[in-house]
């Protein structure tokens, strides 16, 4: 246990000197009394609050609860903003932002007078930023998401948000609704506040952190606007004082274990692809070596029993009711398939105990290992020479019948290249092709957009057809569907062999080998790529500086977790001290 003096603040607070005078005083200009100095800890609330982030856009009351929480539990709350970004409206995409909102959160962190922080997160990008921002800084921290919408409903119908984007813009291109039925889907879609009902990104990061350790249990499904969303924020700022005694660090937390059994829950519930790259950025701030093949390894075989939109049929709110994360974990710990019941978790309690007694309330939900919705879940890791740094591939979202396919590429250079062919009806193409998508990777989108789930060519549409290989070094949205390879690394912009691709190439996904080829010659390969990269322009881009500089230049590819490479590793809380 730790003792007051101990405290992280008391470096700024507990002196008796000119420092501490002024540290002091500065912060009773807010009308702070002096008791709060007096070896209380000083939590930290990382917010991300922002109306340009809707997701995030009541955070301002969930951090009223969490403050109520550390006032009753003997702490002093200190919010504080950082960096918010909102996939649904920042261009080019908030992935590229990921890591910048990250630097916010460490330095914010490590910069000032806090014990330990309460990290407010939602929306795809900002649950990821601020567990790599703080797991840089290794102090006691609990997330509290901001939770999902309530369904959408639209004309009778239960409508998912992200995924009905998706489906209805299909049946626009299709002739199957006219653009006036398809805008009217707009408000139904999204009903409340709150991230996306369905699995996507958001809900998946909700449901990792939950399986991490790093939330208090049932975190991930409750709905925005649900009153216990505001309890379980009281909860978590009344528990982060006692992690503070406790020195309950993320490190302590976020270990190969807790890996392990993330990577297990995100096959269970049908999570988003993007959680390989989110969660790899995470464990190498924190110092664990996570690989892609880890997902083949652990996640493999593990059985998708939560029937979720994209890849089923309920949303959020339902899995809020039939029992929630606890309910899923606990069904794979019944069967033996948690592989670390005994990781730790922020209540103090391992995961387990957690979730030994959670109830099951709705099977079709929820379903059991018996009736799963699809038999292998796990991420499909892909290699081979169109990939030789791995692909990604989500099996509960794909088409069984194109699972192990063979197809003629048909290519587009960028995704400008794709918007300015794809509905042109002399297109090369029919429902036996793989299409190629390239230029969008982390340093050539920049950002690696969620670009991958390419709309089929509506003159196949408008014939029935609704899937297609597609191959991209691009991501998707967790909320998109399809046969979709995605993250193909090297990327194009790097010289990977998905810049080589040409029209009319045979193309083999073997998905049950985790095998993905160009059906060429290692000689005329290696004889494309040479010619490639004699002839690849400097990205212009980088001579345009400021932050798109730093990115392109310093962005790893999607197998290393696209972070920055001078920000992995953890560089703890100390800061030499100021002298005024």
């Amino acid at each position: 246990m730790k003792k007051k003096t101990d405290l992280r603040s008391a470096q700024w607070f507990g002196t008796i000197d000119k420092n501490g005078f002024m540290y002091r005083s500065w912060m009773k200009n807010q009308g702070t009394p002096d008791h709060e100095f007096q070896g209380k800890p000083i939590i930290g609330i990382c917010n991300t609050w922002s109306e340009l982030t809707p997701c995030n856009a009541h955070f301002r009351r969930i951090a009223d609860r969490v403050k109520q929480g550390v006032l009753e539990a003997g702490g002093y709350p200190v919010e504080f903003p950082v960096f918010s970004n909102g996939e649904s409206n920042l261009r080019p995409t908030a992935m590229f932002t990921r890591n910048l909102a990250s630097m916010d959160v460490e330095e914010a962190i490590r910069g000032n007078p806090v014990d330990a922080v309460v990290l407010l997160a939602g929306c795809d990008k900002t649950t990821p930023a601020l567990l790599m921002g703080a797991a840089s800084c290794d102090i006691p921290a609990i997330l509290v998401t901001g939770g999902p919408m309530l369904n959408g409903k639209h004309k009778g119908k239960t409508i998912g948000s992200g995924t009905a984007v998706w489906q209805l813009h299909e049946e626009v291109k299709a002739g199957k609704i006219s653009i006036e039925e398809f805008l009217s889907a707009e408000r139904s879609m999204s009903r409340s506040e709150g991230t996306c009902n369905t699995m996507g990104t958001a809900s998946t990061m909700a449901c990792m952190a939950e399986s991490l350790g790093v939330t208090l249990p049932y975190n991930a499904a409750i709905p925005a606007v649900d009153a216990s969303r505001y309890t379980l924020a009281h909860l978590s700022g009344m528990r982060i004082v006692d992690m503070v005694w406790e020195d309950l660090r993320l490190s302590k937390l976020l270990t190969r274990e807790a890996f392990e059994n993330a990577i297990r829950t995100n096959a269970a519930i049908g999570g988003s692809t993007n959680a390989a790259i989110h969660l790899k950025a995470i464990a190498g701030r924190i110092g664990v070596d996570l690989e892609l093949d880890d997902w083949t390894r652990i996640g493999r075989g593990t059985p998708t029993i939560l029937d979720l939109m994209p890849s089923g049929r309920f949303l959020m709110e339902d899995f809020c009711y039939a029992g929630g994360l606890p309910a899923v974990l606990r069904t794979l710990g019944d069967a033996n398939l948690l592989p670390h019941k005994d990781a730790l978790t922020a209540n103090g309690k391992t995961l387990w105990e957690n979730v030994c007694n959670a109830d099951n309330y709705n099977t079709e939900v929820i379903r059991t290992l018996e009736n799963p919705l699809v038999d292998d879940g796990g991420l499909c890791i892909l290699r081979g020479n169109l990939a030789p740094r791995g692909a990604v591939l989500k099996p509960s979202a794909a088409s069984p019948h194109l699972m192990q396919h063979r197809g003629k590429a048909v290519v587009f250079e960028d995704f400008d290249d794709y918007k300015a062919r794809i509905a042109d009806p002399d297109l090369d193409v029919d429902e036996n092709s793989v299409m190629v998508l390239k230029n969008c990777g982390p340093r050539g989108y920049p950002g690696m957009a969620e670009v991958g789930n390419m709309g089929l060519p509506p003159k196949l549409l408008e014939r029935g057809i609704t899937d297609m290989v597609r191959i991209s070094d691009a991501r998707m949205s967790g909320t998109a569907y399809g046969t979709v390879v995605l993250h193909t690394a090297p990327e194009t912009a790097v010289g990977g062999p998905i810049a080589i691709v040409q029209n009319g190439d045979w193309i083999e996904l073997d998905s049950a080998n985790g095998a993905l080829n160009i059906d060429i010659s290692d000689e005329e390969l290696q004889a494309r790529l040479d010619k490639h990269n004699a002839e690849k322009p400097v990205n212009p881009l980088i001579a345009q500086g400021g932050y798109r500089s730093l990115y392109i230049e310093h962005v790893m590819q999607a197998d290393d977790g696209c972070d920055f490479d001078f920000l992995v590793g953890c560089r703890g809380s100390d800061v030499p001290r100021h002298s005024h």
